[in-house]
């Protein structure tokens, strides 16, 4: 994965990710058009495919509604490196196949427009701005698996189609 960063604060909830206006329709087109939009009104004119979201501690706080990491993938964002992220939308997040990072280190270092690359299955990241590179516990084999399905509803039909 490799593309700019967008970065974001502590404590951004799922009501900034996605309003709350826009959670009486799940077409993932309809909710990327509007994400992050309170929070940036600019974000997806700015954010192109492959990009990524940087944030601080406990992203994707607030409700278990998945409406938030669907808008998130819809637009276009390849990953979420966070300090931390809510348990709810870490499961939300793995159950549509967005690949969501904790790395604090990174998070530390990266500035708006940098040029983020990250191998989950390694495990490795690297800020290609400023040249520093990054570990993280890489996704376990389950999770690898899920996200290479395309999410955990087609990892689950794989696996009883055979």
């Amino acid at each position: 994965m490799k593309g700019k960063a967008h970065v974001f604060g502590d404590d951004v909830n799922t009501d900034e990710i996605i309003p709350a206006r826009y959670l009486n329709r799940i077409d993932p087109e309809l909710l990327a058009r509007h994400c992050m939009e309170d929070t940036d009104p600019e974000f997806v004119a700015k954010a192109a495919p492959g990009d990524v979201i940087v944030a601080g501690e406990n992203f994707g706080c607030g409700s278990s509604r998945e409406h938030a990491p669907i808008a998130i993938k819809a637009a276009g964002i390849s990953c979420v490196i966070a300090r931390s992220f809510a348990r709810i939308f870490f499961r939300n997040a793995i159950n549509i196949a967005l690949p969501i990072i904790a790395c604090p280190d990174a998070v530390a270092d990266i500035g708006p427009g940098d040029e983020i690359e990250v191998d989950p299955a390694r495990g490795e990241l690297k800020n290609a701005t400023t040249g520093n590179a990054f570990t993280f516990s890489p996704f376990t084999k389950e999770i690898q698996e899920i996200i290479a399905a395309g999410g955990l509803m087609a990892f689950v039909k794989s696996r009883i189609d055979g």
